[in-house]
């Protein structure tokens, strides 16, 4: 496979300029370990896993990868940790640079920080010093701040006020493409909700963390997810403890009517399960294919 050559190749020492996001009961060390097997880079989404759980997806990932939490992470000496939402990182920020400061490791572990808006990403860049910024828009499945501006947006807001010293855009993230892989945790009733819906289908709510009671989040936090009955329960103001049975019962039966399923709206382009190495290479040969194009363009 030929090789795109940018900062952020060069910095993650990987072929292509693809990051498989870290998401929680989705991404494990199998998913991790195939995009990095073919030339990108996975994160394990250590979420809700048990700290024995985490050793166990870090086993499976055996190649370099990142992770979603710190603890087992740094111990394991992973080459990157993602760090999004808190209220405060910089105190972690500071953690993972002691940490890796007393332990005498020779490369530093890289640190990936999600932002939503122009003010979290100066401060990520010029306060924190952080190795990569992710910007993720409103369009983005799973949790992110609702207030957020979509990409088209907010990455040109972002580049237009760092200065030359800061990080190029040079890579992507993907979530819901990942969903639909056969390493992926999600089950194949949530894989084939992915294959068949549309980007019209997805909502920000809150629905179904109070079904799941997972509401420790900052203030300004929701997610995308495929809307279903359980969505519709909550905005008819249906008792909570119904819906959270309900919901409860349909995640026990993989009922698709009423569990989650996190989705961008970009889902619309997802019609088939694929192997993760199968989906790093279609991306990549599309990439070349378009740099390729763009070259024809520039006169000389």
């Amino acid at each position: 496979m030929s090789k795109i050559h940018n900062a952020f190749t060069v910095l993650m020492g990987i072929s292509t300029p693809i990051v498989a996001a870290p998401m929680a009961g989705a991404s494990g060390g199998a998913l991790a370990a195939q995009a990095s097997a073919a030339g990108a880079f996975g994160f394990i989404g250590a979420g809700y896993l048990t700290s024995s759980r985490i050793q166990e997806e870090l086993s499976l990932a055996r190649s370099p990868t990142g992770v979603g939490l710190l603890n087992v992470s740094l111990s394991n000496k992973v080459q990157a940790i993602w760090l999004a939402f808190g209220n405060n990182i910089d105190r972690w920020i500071e953690h993972i640079r002691s940490y890796d400061a007393s332990s005498g490791r020779e490369n530093k572990t890289l640190i990936f920080v999600q932002v939503s808006s122009v003010k979290e990403a100066l401060i990520a860049i010029q306060d924190w010093k952080v190795d990569v910024l992710v910007a993720q828009g409103s369009e983005s499945g799973g949790h992110g701040y609702s207030a957020a501006p979509p990409l088209l947006t907010l990455v040109p807001s972002i580049l237009a006020v760092l200065d030359k010293d800061g990080p190029p855009s040079s890579g992507v993230v993907l979530g819901t493409r990942f969903l639909v892989t056969k390493e992926s945790f999600y089950n194949e009733a949530q894989k084939n909700v992915l294959i068949t819906a549309s980007g019209n289908m997805t909502v920000r709510t809150t629905a179904f963390d109070r079904a799941r009671g997972t509401l420790d989040w900052p203030e300004g936090v929701d997610g995308r997810a495929v809307y279903n009955k359980t969505v519709k329960d909550v905005d008819d103001g249906v008792d909570i403890e119904i819906v959270r049975d309900k919901f409860n019962r349909a995640t026990k039966d993989k009922d698709p009517d009423r569990m989650l399923v996190w989705s961008g709206t970009g889902v619309d382009l997802i019609t088939e399960i694929q192997t993760t190495q199968d989906v790093v290479r279609e991306l990549h040969t599309d990439m070349m294919e378009h740099l390729r194009f763009v070259s024809t363009l520039i006169a000389t």
